[in-house]
């Protein structure tokens, strides 16, 4: 086994972070490395910070790169500089708290990186007050045959929408195959009603567009061919990919900030972490005023009363945060504390 290259010191913001076994590969499609995630999120400093700011963050850390496997961790790994911070979070299901990273700053994206973090999972809380969403999601997710055009039309029925009610929504590309809508909201409701608002927004994009669009809960009850708007993304610990993480999967694609202009042209295929570093450049951060206005739900508060008084009650959230059987999740639990490491490769 050829011996692991040495560690490089990067500057970051006045702070110096060590990135050891710096030519790891991650993504070996490509050919990049450890040290190519850790330039590339040095590349949309402004944006990934913008995109976590406060913000209680899940990780998505792959300790030997994509070929193996990956762990989604709740708790900050152990031997953190005693500048990274963090935020506590209460989880019910099991009683317990944990304290999440929260990130100020750059140097504490790139010291997750160096704890071997691919994605940056952030709630749509703040930590001021971690009962109040200020963020609602719209995750537009295509059915196994749903094509992209139909991601499209249902983003365009989507801002359509919003318009009507006001509302300034920023789209991006989740990195996968479906695409996300932003808003700001007055951190004034708590997870359920904010999720209520989501599903009477989501089902009157279905009601405008049904031949593409399902709000049914049960995946056996949906058209393969549609895309299914994910309100439960609203619930508590539900996360999804922040603006600029990227994704671990191996064509390294990226949640990319677009233009709602860009909507009906954009490959998403082709946001990668070696293109939008460039992007980033030419065009600046395009939810850099994503801060500027927060909404009200109020109306999409009534018409979730409208719609509940003549549709049968929706199943509760998932508790687990999405997280099937067969993924690996770091759930919070009682553990000694592990004695400080700050190296990890």
């Amino acid at each position: 086994m050829p011996a692991a290259s040495p560690a490089v010191d990067l500057q970051v913001g006045g702070r110096t972070v060590r990135l050891s076994s710096p030519d790891r590969v991650y993504f070996p499609e490509h050919g990049w490395t450890k040290l190519d995630l850790a330039e590339y999120y040095l590349a949309v400093g402004d944006g990934i910070v913008r995109g976590l700011r406060e913000r209680p963050t899940m990780l998505h850390r792959f300790p030997k790169g994509l070929e193996g496997g990956k762990v989604h961790q709740k708790r900050l790994p152990a031997g953190a500089p005693d500048w990274v911070e963090t935020v506590q979070l209460f989880f019910p299901r099991y009683s317990l708290t944990a304290d999440e990273l929260c990130v100020t700053e750059l140097a504490q994206v790139i010291w997750a990186v160096q704890m071997t973090t691919v994605e940056f999972h952030p709630w749509n809380v703040r930590r001021a007050d971690v009962d109040r969403p200020d963020e609602w999601r719209i995750d537009l997710d295509p059915g196994p045959t749903a094509g992209f055009d139909r991601v499209r039309r249902s983003a365009v029925v989507a801002k359509g929408i919003l318009d009507d009610l006001g509302i300034t929504g920023y789209p991006k590309t989740s990195g996968g195959n479906g695409l996300h809508i932003y808003v700001r909201i007055t951190p004034t409701w708590e997870f359920e009603d904010v999720r209520r608002a989501a599903l009477a927004f989501a089902r009157e994009v279905e009601r405008r567009l049904p031949g593409d669009v399902t709000t049914a809960w049960w995946r056996k009850d949906r058209d393969p061919s549609h895309v299914f708007i994910d309100y439960n993304q609203n619930a508590r610990d539900h996360t999804i990919a922040s603006a600029y993480s990227v994704r671990g999967v191996p064509e390294g694609t990226v949640s990319t900030p677009i233009a709602w202009d860009e909507v009906d042209a954009v490959d998403p295929r082709e946001l990668t972490l070696a293109t939008v570093p460039g992007r980033f450049a030419r065009l600046g951060d395009l939810h850099a005023r994503i801060d500027d206005e927060a909404f009200d739900l109020g109306r999409l508060l009534e018409w979730a009363e409208r719609d509940e008084a003549s549709r049968p009650e929706e199943p509760e959230p998932r508790t687990d945060g999405g997280a099937g059987p067969a993924k690996q999740r770091q759930q919070p639990r009682k553990i000694p504390t592990p004695k400080p490491d700050a190296q990890s490769e």
